[in-house]
């Protein structure tokens, strides 16, 4: 699996930004997707944009106006911007739409991925990412989601609090009334949860307030919250319902157990907490692709220098005395 983030959208935007040329007049971005790329390309050309459905009406945003109207001679050489190509039936769809304009403007077609069957089918293909393939800015609207496994609280909805989380009326009026935070618009394959079993039609309840669907609900069947805490099982308990499905992404919101289930399923797990993807290869090496430690270590190294710290400033105070 290939996953992108919003900063490495960022990251291969400026890093290939030469390849495109200066006499573009104006960027037009293919909503919604193509919206973040085109108004990055923008900022840095220096250009104005639109969306293509303005575009089309006649509207480009402009600084210091929202939208402004703009005569077909002010622009003539146009580059159309999408996140990526798989199919090539957006692009298509899109190249349709602009054919009437076709003898006043001058097109230009560019992606940021592309898959690498697709690359030369567009004018600009910034990099090429081969499927399956899942970007921060369209996780939660991917249409293979029903074959996929979430977790709720901190992904769907917010984690109770300390005086929420007391296993008695405090927490059913969380569990009936918590505040959604990651709405998919795709259904879900399974949702696992620590929650327990006993309170199903309570979490039941606000899935259904919510829109959410899915195919399945796993949660942990034990009669208290002193049995799950004892039991601490939170991240096997996910990672068996995960390594005995033919699914190939689990959302988590801790990034602890998020590791741990990607150590024991070996599959790739996406983590709610830094929006990263935690392969097996990362959950505790060197990340040797962007050269950087995960954040996870990097919070453990930054900790044991602080203790060093203290401890080479106790020593220097004790000798200068």
């Amino acid at each position: 699996m290939n996953y992108r983030s919003i900063s490495d959208l960022n990251e291969t935007i400026l890093r290939r930004l030469q390849v495109i040329p200066r006499d573009i007049d104006l960027i037009v971005g293919i909503p919604r997707s193509g919206m973040l790329p085109a108004n990055l390309l923008a900022l840095y050309l220096n250009l104005p944009y639109t969306d293509i459905h303005s575009f089309i009406n006649g509207f480009v945003y402009k600084a210091g106006a929202r939208r402004q109207f703009f005569e077909a001679s002010e622009y003539k050489k146009i580059l159309v911007v999408d996140d990526s190509i798989a199919s090539g039936s957006a692009l298509a769809e899109c190249k349709e739409s602009l054919a009437h304009l076709a003898s006043q403007f001058e097109f230009k077609y560019c992606v940021v991925y592309a898959t690498p069957e697709k690359e030369k089918t567009v004018d600009f293909a910034l990099e090429t990412v081969a499927t399956p393939r899942y970007f921060q800015w369209n996780i939660f609207n991917h249409s293979t989601l029903d074959k996929a496994c979430f977790d709720i609280d901190g992904v769907l909805c917010v984690d109770p609090t300390k005086a929420q989380n007391d296993d008695g009326t405090n927490y059913v009026s969380f569990l009936l009334n918590a505040a959604p935070l990651y709405i998919p618009g795709s259904k879900i394959g399974t949702l696992v949860t620590s929650r327990l079993e006993k309170y199903r039609t309570e979490t039941e309840t606000w899935l259904k307030n919510h829109g959410i669907k899915y195919d399945k609900l796993v949660m942990l069947d034990l009669p208290d919250m002193k049995a799950r805490q004892k039991a601490n099982c939170h991240g096997s308990h996910k990672a068996n319902e995960y390594k005995n499905s033919k699914y190939n992404l689990f959302v988590e919101s801790d990034l602890g157990q998020a590791i741990e289930i990607n150590k024991l399923t070996k599959k790739p797990v996406f983590c709610t907490e830094n929006f990263k993807m935690i392969y097996e290869s990362e959950s505790f090496t060197y990340n040797i692709k962007s050269g950087k430690y995960l954040p996870f270590i990097r919070e453990a190294a930054l900790k044991l220098r602080t203790v060093v710290n203290k401890f080479k400033n106790r020593e220097l105070a004790v000798r200068s005395n």
